[in-house]
């Protein structure tokens, strides 16, 4: 956000909390008002210019309110402070209504009057239009307004029954209207779902009639799967219907027909139902529900899988109407498909004249394009669902190709595979061929959390099997056996169904394995394993190329001899450092060290002993030197540690520890055992310098002093004067 959008919204937020907090102030001065009694009963003289004045007035600021609340006010820049705002105007519109009550209240004649009801109304109101917590509110502070103005007017004692008695009307109407208002959303809530379900059943049934999806779709893709599929196959069915109904009428009004009907099986093959009609008949006389396959003529054309015509078949034999029609000639031909029986196309009209064969020709002429459409439409559906995967697939592999280190190749391992199914556990081991020890890399899953970092020799796991076996497990995708070890026994999982475990190959090498499992059964269908199995070889060359990837960015920041970081990593980890220690106002310290007289070493003992000298004073300085700390070779002999969080008198003292460890160390040579010392130089920001360059050249300064004024010890830049 630029800081002029920032300033924008500051201010806009400042002028809704003054106009707010100003409509408050106006409510609280009015109920002070009413609670002196102010506003006299109108029948008493209190309808003086200055009482109707303010009394104006507050219907003035109440009805701008109410204006105002009526435009919506959203800044989706700052969520929660707009909800904050948008409570704070319901408690100033309610404290409003509040006071405009009581004024109207005291101008009928006090909490006697005959127009009392009105509290009741408001407080109704007041609970039914707010949040609870508002309504409750206001009803509070509209009670406590009435103990106040009989307080003012030194009635307390004698109205404390009618006080209780409207405290009490007040929370019976308060708590009848909230039930209600839940009862009642919940209620629309409820039929608006159940009509919502109801349309979608209707459409997903018509859809799996016509073949356009399977009778049970997997579960295992995830709402947006379903969100993909219930899209397509709604367009699906409506192209049909269009399709179907134009042929119908062209059918009708070709043939001058009373009625031409589609009637489709459900998939048992016992029930019809219309799926189409054009007809002359009043839509009361439709039979609108399934009825039995075999019912009259209906029956003679599905037995005998051939168009039956008949004259005067009787309403009665004519199933698709629901009664009063009269039909002098019927003509039926059955709707098949690769030898399937799908349905029926009918004609009928009321005088009895026979249909000929050339109109029965014609009908099963139409009868055929009607199923060429369904057929078109659904291999469109087929197409869009095999895009939609090889989309999702294909996204995955790009997931895949841009993970670096192998943190990320694990994350987005899981993140693709979640692409083509919705698993729930999820796990990728790595295997040692060496040691034949498995170690579970990274996990997903709250079931499995317990399980990262653990390492298992090797046995007769799916996890292991995979790996030997170079095959994924088991066969089917689904673990049949519960009692079958996926990883070991102690390492088990329950509640399994769904299982896969792909062994992890790159070249000739078993990496390690991937694992998918999830509770639901079916998941990991043929064509999902298929897909799974490709992710499964990307997350095999995304692992190799992270391990390299991390061995290179090893090698790029860790010197090759000592294991130690190197010059630049060095100069990176302490400019970073001295960053974090100027937000938090603490010390850092770095020692620079030199060994003493190494190139002696290396010109008495030779380069090998030298070097095995400098590997030696590395791992002391290891040890020594906390997690947080930067221990570097600084360049040639010289090494670097940076102290994070520590002063100089701290310092000072790793730096005697280091050193007198350095110098107990015995080193091994053909000339017998040698021992070397350091010269350390100390320097701490901030005493000794706020500036990363700065620290370095003074600490640099306290170990040259130190080699020339007799080695062997450490010297802090601040002593030296």
């Amino acid at each position: 956000m630029t800081t002029r959008r920032l300033v924008r919204r500051l201010a806009f937020q400042l002028r809704a909390a003054f106009s707010l907090w100003w409509g408050v102030a106006a409510a609280v001065a009015f109920g002070a008002l009413i609670t002196r009694g102010f506003f006299e009963d109108l029948r008493r003289g209190g309808a003086d210019a200055v009482r109707i004045t303010a009394a104006t007035a507050l219907a003035a600021l109440l009805a701008a309110r109410v204006v105002g609340r009526l435009r919506p006010s959203v800044d989706s820049d700052a969520e929660p402070l707009s909800r904050l705002m948008e409570a704070g105007r319901d408690l100033e519109l309610g404290l409003l209504v509040v006071v405009a009550t009581h004024m109207l209240l005291q101008f009928a004649g006090g909490l006697t009057s005959p127009v009392y009801p009105v509290f009741y109304a408001m407080v109704t109101f007041l609970v039914a239009y707010n949040r609870a917590w508002v309504g409750v509110t206001l009803v509070g502070i509209s009670l406590a307004l009435e103990v106040l103005i009989v307080h003012q007017a030194d009635q307390l004692g004698a109205s404390l029954g009618l006080l209780a008695s409207h405290a009490a009307f007040a929370a019976f109407f308060g708590t009848v209207s909230l039930v209600l208002l839940r009862v009642e959303v919940s209620k629309l809530r409820r039929e608006h779902t159940h009509r919502m379900n109801a349309e979608i059943h209707s459409m997903r049934q018509e859809a799996q009639d016509f073949r356009l999806i399977s009778a049970t779709l997997s579960s295992g893709g995830g709402r947006s799967r379903e969100e993909q599929e219930q899209h397509l196959y709604t367009g699906a069915v409506e192209a049909i219907h269009q399709a179907i109904f134009f042929t119908l009428a062209l059918l009708k009004d070709t043939l001058e027909v009373q009625s031409c009907v589609l009637l489709w099986l459900d998939e048992s093959g016992r029930y019809l139902s219309i799926r189409e009609m054009v007809t002359e008949c009043d839509d009361h006389l439709v039979q609108k529900a399934p009825f039995p396959a075999l019912t009259g003529v209906l029956g003679g054309v599905l037995k005998n899988r051939t168009a039956l015509s008949t004259l005067n078949p009787g309403g009665r034999s004519i199933p698709y109407y629901a009664g009063g029609v009269d039909v002098g000639a019927f003509l039926g031909v059955p709707v098949v498909e690769s030898g399937h029986l799908r349905g029926i196309l009918c004609l009928d009209r009321e005088g009895a004249e026979s249909f000929g064969a050339t109109e029965r020709e014609l009908l099963e002429e139409a009868a055929r394009q009607i199923m060429h459409t369904v057929q078109a439409e659904r291999m469109f559906c087929a197409v869009e669902r095999s895009k939609y995967e090889q989309e999702r697939f294909f996204k995955a592999s790009e997931m895949l190709n841009s993970a670096l280190g192998l943190d990320q190749v694990y994350e987005m391992a899981f993140t693709a595979a979640r692409q083509i199914a919705d698993f729930e556990y999820g796990a990728i081991t790595l295997y040692d061929d060496a040691s034949g020890r498995h170690t579970v890399a990274a996990v997903t899953g709250e079931a499995l959390s317990t399980f990262a970092g653990l390492s298992y020799a090797d046995n007769a796991g799916l996890v292991a099997m995979a790996i030997k076996n170079r095959h994924y497990l088991p066969a089917g995708g689904e673990l049949r056996d519960r009692g079958q070890m996926i990883f070991t026994k102690k390492l088990a999982l329950g509640g399994v169904a769904s299982l896969v475990v792909y062994p992890l190959i790159s070249g000739d090498r078993a990496l390690g394995a991937f694992v998918l499992a999830d509770p639901k059964r079916g998941l990991f269908n043929a064509d999902r394993r298929e897909m799974l199995g490709v992710i499964a070889n990307q997350v095999a060359v995304s692992v190799r190329n992270g391990q390299m990837y991390a061995q290179m960015e090893d090698m790029a920041t860790t010197d090759g001899l000592t294991g130690l970081v190197n010059h630049r990593t060095f100069q990176d980890r302490f400019g970073e450092m001295i960053a974090r220690a100027e937000r938090s106002d603490k010390p850092v310290s770095l020692l620079l060290t030199d060994i003493d007289h190494f190139k002696s070493v290396n010109d008495t003992y030779g380069h090998p002993v030298g070097d095995a000298v400098l590997r030696a004073v590395s791992k002391v300085m290891q040890e020594q030197a906390r997690t947080v700390d930067v221990v570097a070779r600084y360049g040639g002999e010289e090494f670097a540690l940076v102290l994070e969080d520590t002063d100089r008198e701290g310092a000072l003292i790793l730096a005697e520890r280091i050193r007198e460890e350095v110098g107990t160390l015995k080193h091994p040579s053909d000339q017998g055992p040698f021992s070397c010392n350091l010269s350390l130089g100390v320097t701490c920001y901030p005493a000794d310098g706020k500036n990363q360059q700065l620290l370095i050249e003074r600490a640099d300064q306290a170990l040259y002093y130190a080699k020339e004024h007799g080695r062997n010890q450490s010297v802090c830049f601040g002593d030296l004067g």
